[in-house]
């Protein structure tokens, strides 16, 4: 065998260097290549996370802007429909000011003072015609008050409410314009939302008078009941008439009982019968049975026409109505129910109330410190009722203060036990100008003057009173005390009777008949009859305390004690009451 050449061998290992160099060089090549690649694919990595980003970033953006324009229009919507339902809940009277001509300016007229005017006046009215508005139950916008409106600037808040107000609010906006017609006279013009236009002519130094003419043209338009009824408690009873019956045909159904009761109490001022004014009340009542105002003048009218049971009974139906007492009827408009029943604390309570609320005068017609006084004396309260008469307001539409001062103070001295100044005062209520009886607003008070003139020995006049006074209680149970004082007891009997089935429904026969029986010593006959008074008229403390005597007559003290006490709740002040139960309590 043949070694290898020693060059050979050294070939080879170059060889072999080489090639291990050259792998060497493949290998760096290839670890550089996958590491720019990396490189690269880490660079576009982070781009595509940059641009990632961006866009996320982006969408951020422009969902916040989005969610920031929703909030912004659901601000203006939500502030919109606030502003759109206090629209919808204003109800108000406002007074706008009135468009003058430069040259009427240039006099001294004024827009705002023209609306000041009309303002003033309608103000006035609303003032007037509260009470019957309260009673009536009004949700008009008259009831919120009159404003006087105030122009409001340009791209404004109030500018846009008042926009929305005219779209969308119930409220009656008053305004106008003034313009010169002639001869130193101008023209007023009012206009109102819903409203015809009126116009109105006068002289220019007498601006007053248009005011109060357009402002009553304004209230009669948008209150056609409770201006008739402003017009009969101001005592206009041919404008009232007048108005009623224009009214009535095309007035709402809402308005139309208002104008027919209205139209009543301004028919027979104006020469018209009790009897179609009744009948005016009772329509009134079928369109609206609640109308306690047109319940109150059934009574009175029954009552006028001498029909007192009629009127209890209007009473009796009128309390089923409101669903008892206190219940949904105004306590005042009990008045002619509880002077039937004698229930004289709730009406001395009612019309006190009614007297503190409206100025010390009271919404009704007639007077109210006469009235009190009336009541007072009736309960026994003898200062009462003097001081009620001493500080007694007179009412501009009431023409019988002076008459029911002398019936008061009549009965306040027949209480005191004074004949002769009973007699006095009684005659002097008698001689009244005009019929005393019913302007004094109780159409049997004529009644008690035949008493009076029997006491004075005048028994022809007692008489003759009797004979013409009417169908009522107290003259047919005056007439059996009369008969019963001159001895007649058959015939004061069978006059009781007739008192009774006259009203079997009032206590007030029963209660004479009772006294009557008792001075004749049927103390039980007299129990009886005191008895059916007390269950007429439970509230009566005349009957209570005429049965505690009967019973103490008899002996039975601790059951007359007991009748006394329960007077007292009725009659406090009432001094004989008092001293009989002062006494019983101590004989016990």
């Amino acid at each position: 065998m043949v070694d290898a050449l020693p060059g050979a061998e050294a070939g080879k290992e170059r060889t072999t260097e080489v090639i291990h160099s050259d792998r060497s060089l493949i290998l760096r090549v290839r670890t550089d290549y996958l590491q720019y690649e990396r490189e690269q694919e880490l660079a576009e990595l982070q781009e595509k996370q940059q641009q990632e980003r961006i866009r996320r970033h982006r969408r951020r953006v422009r969902w916040g802007v989005l969610l920031a324009v929703l909030v912004l229009v659901a601000g203006a919507g939500i502030a919109l429909a606030i502003l759109i339902s206090e629209a919808l809940k204003s109800n108000e009277v406002a007074v706008e000011e009135f468009h003058m001509p430069v040259e009427l300016a240039a006099r001294g007229i004024d827009g705002a003072v023209v609306a000041r005017g009309v303002f003033d006046e309608l103000v006035r009215l609303q003032h007037a015609t509260r009470g019957m508005a309260a009673r009536r139950g009004v949700r008009s916008a008259w009831a919120n008050g009159v404003q006087l409106a105030k122009p409001p600037a340009q791209l404004s808040v109030d500018a846009l409410m008042l926009a929305l107000r005219a779209h969308y609010g119930q409220d009656l906006r008053i305004g106008g314009d003034v313009m010169p017609a002639g001869g130193g006279e101008v023209l007023l013009r009012v206009r109102a939302e819903g409203l015809a236009s009126h116009d109105f002519q006068g002289p220019a130094t007498q601006l007053a008078s248009l005011y109060k003419r357009a402002a009553e043209f304004v209230f009669s338009q948008s209150q056609p009941g409770l201006w008739a009824s402003e017009l009969a408690a101001e005592g206009r009873y041919a404008e009232a008439l007048q108005y009623a019956r224009t009214a009535f045909p095309a007035a709402a159904a809402t308005e139309k009982p208002y104008l027919l009761n209205a139209w009543g109490v301004a028919l027979e001022p104006t020469g018209g019968s009790a009897r179609e004014a009744l009948a005016l009340y009772r329509q009134a009542l079928k369109l609206k049975p609640d109308y306690w105002n047109a319940w109150t003048n059934v009574q009175s009218g029954c009552i006028n026409l001498g029909d007192e049971e009629g009127a209890w009974q209007a009473g009796t139906q009128m309390l089923k109505i409101a669903g008892g007492r206190p219940g949904r009827a105004p306590e005042q408009d009990y008045q002619s129910w509880d002077l039937l029943t004698w229930n004289l604390q709730a009406l001395l309570d009612s019309r006190i109330a009614d007297v503190e609320a409206y100025g010390g005068v009271g919404s009704m017609i007639s007077a109210a410190g006469t009235s009190l006084a009336d009541i007072h004396a009736r309960l026994h309260d003898l200062e009462a009722a003097e001081n009620a008469l001493q500080t007694s307001k007179e009412h501009s539409n009431d023409p019988a203060v002076a008459a029911m001062t002398h019936f008061v103070r009549a009965r306040l001295a027949t209480e005191a036990g004074d004949t002769a100044r009973a007699v006095s005062e009684m005659a002097a209520f008698a001689a009244t100008p005009g019929n005393p009886a019913i302007a004094a607003d109780v159409a049997s008070n004529g009644c008690w003057i035949a008493p009076a003139e029997e006491a004075a020995g005048h028994p022809d006049k007692a008489d003759a009173i009797l004979a013409s006074a009417g169908t009522f209680v107290d003259c047919y149970r005056f007439r059996a005390d009369i008969l019963d004082g001159r001895g007649d007891w058959r015939g004061a009997q069978k006059a009781y009777a007739a008192a009774v089935r006259l009203a079997p429904g009032l206590p007030a026969a029963y209660y004479s008949w009772g006294l009557a029986l008792a001075r004749r010593g049927d103390l039980e006959g007299s129990v009886e009859k005191l008895k059916q008074a007390n269950a007429r008229g439970p509230h009566w403390a005349d009957p209570l305390k005429a049965w505690g005597d009967v019973l103490s007559k008899k002996g039975q003290l601790k059951e007359a004690s007991a009748k006394y006490r329960e007077a007292l709740k009725y009659a406090p002040s009432w001094a004989e009451l008092n001293k009989a139960a002062s006494d019983s309590q101590r004989i016990n």
